[in-house]
């Protein structure tokens, strides 16, 4: 295997509001990618909306695993009415910043084109609320965004997000134990083994596919000449998906797991060529890339459990 790592812009939210929040302790993005776990499985929700990464995963459970993965601790607030979910972020601002999120990110207006819910969800860091605005770093790429409040407590009640709690925050981001970035790849593992396994879920929405059979199943919706779904798949999840299957391909071989970083390579370079003919509107050919992608799931299962195996 022979890559050159990817660095530059994309839809990395949750990762690059962890490192904010981390400050000069911080592991590459790369690496905290990967120990969320994003980049290990594909998951078609409710048979029609796609996201490379595995079956039943969330961006909070993602937070969460890589909190713990890395030898972190931090305060989460969640639930509250807007009034006292306003007042104590008010308050733990006055020590400094707050991880925010998830957030619609359709009612977050400076970013052009937002006006309105869309169903996307989006972590930021909250800098300081000033009479009837806050000032966010928001990693999209709008640093020091001012919002009127009104607006950010919209986005920030969630109520599109399926996943979420409403005014979830986080703050008091503690070092608890010092974990090398070897050291935390190796034991996010197990967990990457169970997500690329997929095993039913009783929760997850009617009709939800995992993996392989997701792959194929979107090839199949591709010819159904959806723009919505087009659009989703251009602008965010091949993005997202190519990126975080490099960073993980690269963080694995760094450990020697270098069938399972094979592996990841060659998924990254074919979610990465959807983007193409996706644009372009060449389904043939995307299809074709879904359906080899289709296997490679069932092959990194193999190569995890017997990276695993060689470890014990």
């Amino acid at each position: 295997m022979s890559s050159t790592p990817y660095l530059g812009s994309g839809p990395y939210c949750y990762a690059n509001t962890l490192a904010m929040m981390m400050g000069p302790d911080a592991p590459d993005l790369a690496v905290l990618e990967t120990v969320t776990g994003s980049p290990f499985g594909m998951q078609l929700l409710g048979g029609t909306l796609p996201f490379f990464d595995p079956y039943g995963w969330t961006p909070e459970i993602g937070v969460r695993d890589a909190l713990t993965a890395l030898g972190w601790t931090a305060r989460t607030f969640s639930g509250d009415d807007a009034d006292r979910a306003l007042g104590r972020l008010t308050s733990l601002l006055e020590t400094g910043p707050v991880m925010i999120g998830p957030v619609e990110m359709g009612h977050l207006r400076y970013q052009p084109g937002k006006t309105g819910p869309i169903g996307a969800d989006h972590y930021l860091i909250a800098l300081d609320v000033r009479d009837d605005h806050i000032t966010v770093h928001d990693p999209q790429g709008y640093p020091y965004a001012r919002l009127p409040l009104p607006d950010f407590m919209d986005a920030w009640r969630a109520d599109t997000i399926d996943y979420s709690q409403p005014y979830t925050m986080r703050t008091d981001f503690t070092r608890a134990t010092s974990v090398s970035v070897s050291a935390a790849v190796t034991a996010a593992l197990p967990r990457a083994l169970a997500w690329v396994t997929a095993d039913p879920q009783p929760s997850m929405p009617s009709g939800s596919l995992a993996n392989g059979h997701a792959a194929r199943a979107l090839a199949e919706l591709l010819g159904t000449d959806s723009e919505e779904l087009n659009e989703h798949l251009v602008r965010f999840a091949v993005r997202v998906g190519a990126r975080r299957l490099a960073d993980a391909a690269t963080c694995l071989l760094r450990i020697g797991c270098t069938a399972a970083a094979a592996t990841m390579d060659r998924q990254a370079r074919l979610v990465g060529a959807l983007q193409h003919p996706l644009v372009t509107g060449d389904t043939r050919a995307a299809q074709h890339t879904l359906n080899t992608l289709a296997p490679t799931y069932d092959a990194l299962r193999l190569d995890l459990q017997r990276g695993l195996a060689i470890d014990s």
